[in-house]
């Protein structure tokens, strides 16, 4: 007999004092909807509709940049505080009409705000930043980064707080940090891609220094009662790179900043786990087989953050049934679900599992690739054929997320390759309309 309690509609109130109405969260993935200005669209407003009728507590936007000129795709919303485009009457117009759909529910709808550092592709930028210049080895896609300056590093920094505060007062009701992925706020922690010398680098607490300071600009900007997130690696999956024992210590710095959520996630694009994907093997850092087989890819990381954090943790990544998820929570690991991929097919996922009318959540990922072992399957020793099953899976829940968004049933059927050629030309054809 079934409990009479759901543990996954149960609320859960933030430190800030904001009330969830239940412990489900859509996580941010990129839409790829922003105009040639890198504006909100109509696109979005229906996208963001469907999934805040859908059920969960906390829909994440993708990366809004805060950097126009270095973004992480074409077709992302860029708030660019130096670009009059980017924060005049009209972009502020078609933020606010973002926000008002994705809230009309009763959801909350959090902005994820972000830096694509030099995880910014040859087709989306002129030159892409990071706090060294270590080049992102991906089959020659990416550029050598510039160094940043220090007063530079103080300008993003600034640029984060003024885009929360634009957030706050055109109707979003919280904000991300993103600091996960090897975007430009990861890419600092890290020792691989920072070599910095100087403040901004070397131990722990100077490599995190970025992170606490985008944070404590956000809250400077929005004040004691609007959300602040933080999304932080559990590990990089990199030999040398932001590992498990730095994040433990990152999570003590993130103690005293008031953090309202931390969502746990963990790699790179060199180390995709975050999609349950190994990446380069010359640098991949092991995972143990007990991590392996559950359920979701960073639980047992989670529960060791658990110890030492403070604020409430969300965990994101391959949480697919009920069954699953409860035993995350009765565990004490987290606080909030995070799920991302299954909203792209079925936006009302969380309402069905809510209403007791599904235990499972699609979990098409499991059948994208271009073959289920062997040289040519996401486990291929050839780089290339890894990239092309990563991102044929991407480029496939991109294309039904686009097809909702612009009012349109999703078409399961779509075949990977199809769905991968689809993405790049769609891409391409957004990075040469770009107005720079």
């Amino acid at each position: 007999m079934r409990s009479a309690v759901d543990p996954l509609a149960q609320p859960f109130t933030l430190p800030c004092g904001v009330v969830l109405k239940n412990r489900l969260c859509k996580t941010a993935m990129t839409e790829g909807l922003g105009d040639a200005q890198l504006r909100a669209t109509p696109e979005h407003e229906r996208l963001y509709a469907a999934w805040g009728a859908g059920g969960a507590a906390i829909n994440i936007t993708g990366n809004v940049m805060v950097d126009r000129f270095v973004i992480e795709r074409p077709g992302n919303v860029a708030i660019d505080i130096t670009h009059a485009p980017s924060v005049d009457e009209e972009a502020r117009a078609r933020l606010r009409a973002w926000a008002e759909a994705g809230t009309r529910d009763g959801a909350q709808l959090w902005m994820q705000i972000s830096h694509a550092g030099r995880q910014s592709p040859r087709y989306a930028t002129r030159q892409p930043v990071g706090p060294s210049a270590v080049t992102l080895d991906l089959l020659g896609s990416y550029k050598t980064p510039r160094a940043l300056e220090e007063h530079e590093i103080l300008d993003i920094i600034q640029r984060f707080g003024a885009v929360a505060k634009i957030a706050q007062d055109c109707g979003f009701t919280g904000v991300q940090v993103h600091g996960a992925h090897g975007y430009l706020i990861s890419s600092f922690l890290s020792p691989v891609t920072n070599r910095r010398e100087d403040r901004w680098g070397g131990s722990i607490e100077n490599r995190a220094r970025l992170l606490l300071e985008c944070v404590r600009a956000v809250r400077a900007q929005v004040g004691p009662g609007f959300p602040v997130s933080v999304k932080l690696n559990s590990d990089d999956f990199r030999k040398g790179g932001f590992s498990h024992a730095d994040c433990l210590q990152v999570v003590e710095l993130l103690n005293a900043e008031g953090i309202d959520l931390l969502e746990i996630s963990g790699g790179t694009y060199e180390q995709p786990r975050l999609l349950g994907v190994e990446g380069r093997s010359q640098d991949a850092v092991q995972v143990r087989s007990s991590t392996r087989v559950r359920e979701a890819y960073f639980l047992e990381y989670a529960e060791a953050i658990r110890r030492v954090a403070t604020m409430p943790l969300m965990v994101t990544g391959g949480f697919r049934t009920r069954e699953g998820m409860e035993a995350a929570l009765a565990s004490g690991a987290l606080d909030v679900l995070g799920i991302a991929r299954p909203f792209c097919t079925h936006p009302d996922c969380a309402r069905e599992l809510l209403r007791h009318r599904i235990d499972r959540l699609p979990a098409f990922e499991q059948k994208l690739h271009l073959a289920p072992r062997g040289w040519a399957s996401p486990a291929s020793p050839l780089l290339l054929m890894k990239m092309i099953n990563v991102l044929g899976a991407q480029g496939w829940y991109y294309q039904q997320m686009d097809r909702i968004a612009r009012g349109r049933p999703v078409d399961i059927e779509r075949g990977m390759l199809r769905s991968f050629l689809r993405y790049w030309w769609d891409d391409l054809g957004r990075a040469i309309r770009l107005r720079r």
